[in-house]
């Protein structure tokens, strides 16, 4: 078995998911989902459930496999922990690393982000279906889906809560400047001269005060941190994405099978 650590928003959580599953198949082994950490994490909730995949989780006995002090704090010092047949990994820095994706292993508990397409390119078929959300949308979402795929529908997410608030994000993430919105807007309107933006964010009024756009535009404000994953499906619909630095609207645009994206 492969054990994935959950825990952040729901793009880290796609993420996970998406490296844990490639290299539970790589293995031949079955994957669990240890979300544990959401019992002391509260920034965001676990998502995982709105969507098409196999939700299946380790019992307390198979994490102390491998965390046997049961502090991960520890443990999270170390890249590579050999504990009998069992090892426990831990990302060192972003980015890619082969070693890991082709790692040759029954069991292992891997904590970090993952944050790259290349864990899960080669099942990118199966990660698409699975990543399909089956929570029925409600009449606000159904309407603003019929109105995405009725015209040249283009996302532009806003990522701007938690980057602002907290100092240590900011100083790691930054923020996409209105210059940078200006130049994708202008970008995709001298290619698309009918598009149709339809803007998301999780600072929907900051959006509405400063985004100017001349072309239609609406904004998607009924949605919350708790339905977030509403917010994904309708940006996977819309024929192009302007995303944020943000591994959530990274998925958005990930997720949209335009071939023209």
């Amino acid at each position: 078995m492969i054990i994935t650590k959950i825990i952040g928003g729901l793009g880290n959580q796609l993420f996970q998911y998406a490296a844990g599953r490639a290299m539970a198949i790589n293995n031949r082994t079955e994957l669990l989902l240890d979300i544990t950490p959401f019992k002391e994490y509260k920034l965001h909730k676990y998502s995982l459930m709105h969507f098409n995949i196999n939700e299946n989780f380790p019992q307390p006995k198979h994490i102390s496999r491998f965390l046997p002090t049961g502090r991960k704090r520890f443990f999270r010092r170390f890249s590579f922990f050999p504990q009998k047949s069992s090892s426990y990994i831990c990302e060192q820095g972003m980015g890619f690393h082969p070693e890991i994706a082709g790692l040759k292993k029954n069991e292992f508990y891997l904590d970090g982000f993952w944050q790259s397409e290349k864990y899960f390119l080669s099942i990118a078929p199966l990660i698409r279906n699975e990543f399909k959300i089956i929570t029925p949308a409600n009449t606000a979402n159904l309407l603003a889906a019929e109105k995405i795929n009725a015209c040249n529908s283009v996302s532009l997410h806003i990522r701007r809560m938690d980057y602002v608030n907290n100092a240590d994000t900011n100083l790691i993430h930054g923020l996409c400047s209105m210059s940078y919105y200006n130049q994708a807007v202008f970008y995709i309107l001298n290619t698309i001269p009918d598009a149709n933006f339809f803007i998301f964010s999780d600072d929907i009024d900051w959006a509405k005060q400063n985004l100017k756009i001349s072309s239609p535009c609406t904004f998607i404000d009924f949605n919350n941190a708790d339905t977030n994953y509403e917010d994904l499906r309708l940006m996977s619909q819309c024929r192009h994405n302007i995303i944020a630095n943000s591994s959530f609207s990274w998925w958005g645009a990930w997720l949209n099978d335009n071939p023209g994206k």
